[in-house]
């Protein structure tokens, strides 16, 4: 009950907030709940995917694979069917006749030899509605004997149907029951058929039906399957075992090919005219005459025959000899034929091995012995479906293969995720996660509005001194116990996180007023305050607290509430701890300072404040500059240096960021003439330069640009334009419609800080894009993690796939520009190689290249 409610509110979030919502739903369930539900989803995903067929050639492979590796006894001397004799027309039979089909004489002097030998029933399986003379009137003699079975082919949509031969009456007549697979091979036999309103049995049944002295009356045909005498053949259905939705009329059944070679006795048609066949082996036999000549391509590929090199088919005779050799097994030996689970059975089945990858996922981590477990699960699974498959029994096998896979794979990656977002100790969220919601819960009010909540920041006093006191492993308890008080008290321990070594942050939603939040602060308060066992010791602590109100009015973003709480929280301790603090001024003394840098910036513009630093981009293959990175810096002239993280967000709120903008792209246009002009390469040093969002969307980007580099003389393909992954997707087709027009100018395309944003794959390869920027974040982690070296690779070979090149930002060490080298990457810039410089440092910098060459 609790899963399928949490389904239940999993779809209806899903239907109702297809955005945050969602994600704050999928990252609040647990790792058992993700388990049964991602087997379910996964389970589900996979049945679909059954029903429209695209795993049924698989499952048919399976099946062949099964087969051939059932015991095989066709080495035995003795035949598997010495009830059965098979004469074959083989090309040598047909080159001494002369001639085929064979003439009516000829097969009716073959009918006499074999009827001196007293056979029970022989099947005739060639069609011969056609007379073949001279010798018809013989033929048809011989034929009215009323051992003698004839074979027609059944009307279909597709094809005319062979008429039976005439003046044989209806018992003595079998249809063609071979059914052909998707994938051409056979491995179902049709018994019975109605058409017209007109009963039809298969000429395999005909034989044994003659062969047992029965009639038409031994056979009853019931909604499951077809019953003979005692014996009960059930019916295959469109969906029994590995097949969806075939064509499953009449009665068919699967065929038990247990044997890789012919598993009759074979003697060929000259023999018999020769009277060289033994009476023994006709004598009260069936005997199946047909042809086996190639030549006639009368062949069929079965389980076995599929995969045989040289002759990989088995001619059609043959093919009936094994369909009769089943059903005499079936109704004399008692041999059991192939059974299937219903479809219900069968979805539980896959579910069960899907939840097996769960189980497994969340029992190992490391990957050695996660690959062992997977291994040997599929093992089990296989020799389950096997062992069944011995006792004739056909279960899915591919399906729950694959949503073990799938379901291990998923789980692993929602645990990388939960654990990624989740503090080990406390189990409780850690501070990404708890901004994540902070930030969506901003979101929603901005929305909805008329919403409060508030934001505390408690922090364990003397936590220090216990940890060092009593050991890390009395704080981790401690640490334990307090996430077990602090969810007892708020109610929800999606409100609970723990930010930091002895601090929890705690998200009051939905409150009714400030009262509220000190009321609950209060209760924390005197609740910290109970002393905390340690075996028979007790230890005393308390708890500081800062509380943040939300305020509508001001732009809040989730850090900045955090920060005020933590602020506030430190105001606490100030005033003797154990106690809280609001906080109350920290979000004005903000847009106090927002509006100061406004109107510093539009002086700094006018009083020409900023300058241009320049960092080296460099060749990791010859270490040699190949250009620079233009990068804004600001001196104030009273407070001094101002970072671009302070002032650039402002000047893109407040769209200053256009006329400095243009001012950087004409000041680096500038100076890039200058150093090509004084120091020529081939090619020519390039400059990139930033464009961001705001300027994208200026409708006069492009024609400024254009006059730019026309007043500056420099060359277009020197100029390498960067824009973000979040600018890019913000309007994807504005973007890309701006970009062509950027590209029609002769300029070079840059996606900065590539894999930070919420870009898609599916639109990457329609940008006019040259270089893709790999993030200084996953260059610094990349010795740190397997998963950030694995992300750097990835965009590496993405980015040759699709003909770009690759810049690595924030290279500090030597390892790191190896590492790079070695994925591929063309270039990198950083610290290694050089800080950003000014026009002066820059210059001197190639100059000193310069003489090295030279030098060389």
């Amino acid at each position: 009950m609790k899963l399928y409610n949490r389904l239940s509110l999993l779809l209806s979030r899903f239907n109702k907030y297809p955005g945050h919502h969602l994600k704050a739903y999928l990252i609040n369930i647990g790792l058992l709940e993700s388990i049964l539900i991602t087997s379910l989803l996964i389970t589900g995903l996979t049945v679909g995917i059954r029903k429209m067929q695209w795993l049924q050639l698989l499952e048919l492979a399976t099946f062949d694979k099964m087969v051939r590796l059932q015991p095989d006894f066709s080495g035995s001397d003795v035949p598997q069917e010495p009830r059965l004799l098979v004469v074959e027309i083989t090309e040598s039979d047909i080159q001494k006749q002369n001639r085929f089909p064979i003439s009516d004489l000829t097969l009716a002097k073959v009918l006499q030899k074999l009827q001196q030998a007293q056979p029970r029933v022989i099947g005739l399986d060639l069609y011969r509605n056609v007379p073949q003379p001279p010798g018809h009137n013989l033929l048809v003699k011989e034929l009215q004997a009323s051992n003698i079975i004839t074979i027609i082919e059944l009307k279909d949509i597709d094809q005319e149907g062979v008429s039976p031969i005439p003046g044989i009456p209806p018992e003595r007549i079998g249809f063609n029951d071979l059914l052909l697979d998707a994938d051409g091979v056979i491995r179902r036999n049709l018994l019975y058929a109605k058409m017209d309103y007109r009963i039809y049995y298969s000429f395999a049944v005909r034989l044994v039906l003659k062969y047992l002295q029965k009639d038409d009356n031994s056979l009853q045909v019931t909604e499951s399957g077809l019953n003979f005498g005692e014996n009960v053949f059930p019916r295959l259905y469109a969906n029994s075992g590995g097949y969806v939705n075939i064509d499953n009329r009449g009665r068919q059944v699967l065929i038990s090919w247990n044997s890789s070679s012919i598993s009759s006795r074979r003697v060929s048609l000259t023999q018999v005219l020769e009277g060289k066949v033994n009476p023994d082996w006709i004598k009260g036999k069936i005997v199946l005459i047909g042809t086996s000549a190639p030549s006639k391509k009368d062949l069929y590929f079965t389980p076995h025959s599929a995969v045989l090199s040289g002759a990989p088919k088995i001619p059609g005779v043959f093919v009936h000899a094994q369909l009769v050799r089943q059903l005499l097994s079936t109704t004399i030996d008692k041999q059991p034929l192939f059974w299937f689970w219903d479809e219900w059975v069968e979805v539980l089945w896959i579910y069960a091995w899907a939840l097996v990858g769960g189980i497994i996922a969340s029992r190992f981590r490391h990957p050695f012995s996660l690959l062992l477990s997977v291994t040997l699960a599929l093992g089990i699974l296989f020799g389950i479906c096997f062992a069944l498959f011995l006792q004739a029994g056909w279960i899915p096998l591919i399906p729950p293969a694959l949503v073990l896979m799938l379901t291990t794979a998923s789980i692993i990656a929602y645990q990388q995720l939960y654990y990624t977002l989740h503090d080990l100790t406390s189990n409780l969220p850690n501070r990404e996660l708890f901004l994540k919601r902070l930030q969506w819960l901003i979101t929603d009010t901005n929305l909805i509005g008329n919403r409060r909540f508030a934001v505390m920041f408690l922090d364990i006093d003397r936590f220090k001194l216990i940890n060092e006191s009593f050991g890390h492993h009395v704080g981790d308890k401690l640490l334990i116990e307090v996430t077990y008080r602090l969810k007892s008290c708020i109610g929800s321990k999606k409100n609970v996180a723990r930010v930091g070594g002895d601090e929890f942050a705690i998200l009051l939603d939905k409150i009714s007023d400030s009262n509220e939040a000190i009321a609950i602060a209060d209760k924390l308060q005197k609740v910290m305050s109970l002393p905390f066992k340690n075996n028979s010791q007790e230890i005393f602590t308390s708890v500081s607290i800062g509380i943040a109100f939300n305020q509508p009015e001001l732009d809040h973003q989730a850090a900045d509430l955090l920060r005020d709480a933590h602020t506030a929280m430190y105001r606490a301790k100030d005033l003797g701890k154990a106690r809280h603090q609001i906080f109350a001024s920290g979000m004005h003394t903000q847009v106090i300072k927002r509006l100061q840098i406004e109107v510093e910036l539009r002086n700094a513009l006018k009083n020409h404040e900023f300058y241009l630093n320049y960092q080296p981009i460099i060749s990791l293959e010859t270490e040699k500059i190949i250009g620079f990175e233009a990068l804004v810096r600001w001196q104030h002239p009273e407070r001094g240096f101002i970072s671009p993280g302070e002032f650039i967000p402002v000047a893109e709120e407040t769209g200053l960021i256009i006329p400095l903008g243009r001012w950087i792209f004409r000041q680096a246009c500038q100076q890039l003439y200058v150093w090509q002009t004084q120091f020529p390469t081939n090619p020519p040093l390039m400059m990139s330069i930033n464009l961001s969002g705001q300027e994208l969307n200026q409708p006069d980007l492009v024609e400024s640009i254009e006059d730019t580099l026309i007043t500056t003389g420099v060359k277009e393909d020197s100029i390498k334009l960067e824009i973000t992954e979040t600018v890019a997707m913000q309007d994807v087709e504005t973007a890309i419609s701006i970009l062509l027009r950027l590209r029609d100018l002769n300029l070079r395309l840059s996606i900065d800080d590539f894999g930070t944003g919420y870009s898609s794959l599916s639109y990457l390869h329609r940008f006019p894009i040259n270089t893709l920027k790999v993030d200084r974040s996953f260059v610094n982690r990349m010795g740190e993690t397997d998963e950030d070296a694995a992300i750097v690779r990835t965009i590496i070979t993405l980015s040759h796939t699709l003909g770009m090149d690759v810049v690595a930002e924030g290279i500090e060490t030597e390892a790191q520009k190896e590492q790079l080298y070695g994925l591929g990457c063309e270039y990198g810039q950083g610290y290694l190689f050089s800080p950003p410089l000014d026009t002066q440092k820059a210059t001197q910098l190639l100059l000193l290249q310069q003489f090295e060459s030279q030098e060389i």
